[in-house]
């Protein structure tokens, strides 16, 4: 899946974040439930969601019972997307720096000196796997 994966539009996303989070099959009506207050979709624009995501290979669909339900379930995994994301934002708009990335993090205040030692704390920790490998 990882060739086929593309970005995801923002109405899409907000049905895979449904889905992930589920972490198990679910009917359509549990997306609508878990959307209520942040989206007011209708029901036929979370199906045509649900049909797109399925269309494009992330969504897997399966009829269940005699009501012929539809059970919709992620085919694309939360942290295999969250990867393919990082690497396109890092490679468009910080031109593959992961030090132009954290620059305009830290110089823009979205991360402050407690998330800059996590982040070394982080560097750190895979160093040491690295020698001990």
């Amino acid at each position: 899946m990882k060739d086929s994966i593309r970005r995801l539009p923002d109405a899409e996303l907000e049905i895979m974040l449904v889905l992930w989070e589920a972490g198990k099959p679910v009917p359509r009506s549990y997306i609508d439930e878990r959307l209520k207050g942040k989206k007011d979709w209708a029901v036929s624009t979370v199906l045509n969601l649900l049909a797109r995501l399925v269309e494009r290979g992330f969504v897997a669909v399966e009829r269940q019972g005699q009501g012929k339900m539809n059970i919709y379930s992620a085919a694309v995994g939360e942290q295999e997307y969250l990867e393919f994301e990082s690497k396109t934002m890092l490679e468009k708009l910080y031109g593959n720096s992961v030090k132009n990335l954290v620059a305009s993090l830290y110089n823009g205040k979205a991360m402050d000196d407690h998330d800059m030692k996590e982040l070394q704390t982080f560097i750190d920790e895979h160093r040491k796997r690295g020698k001990d490998a």
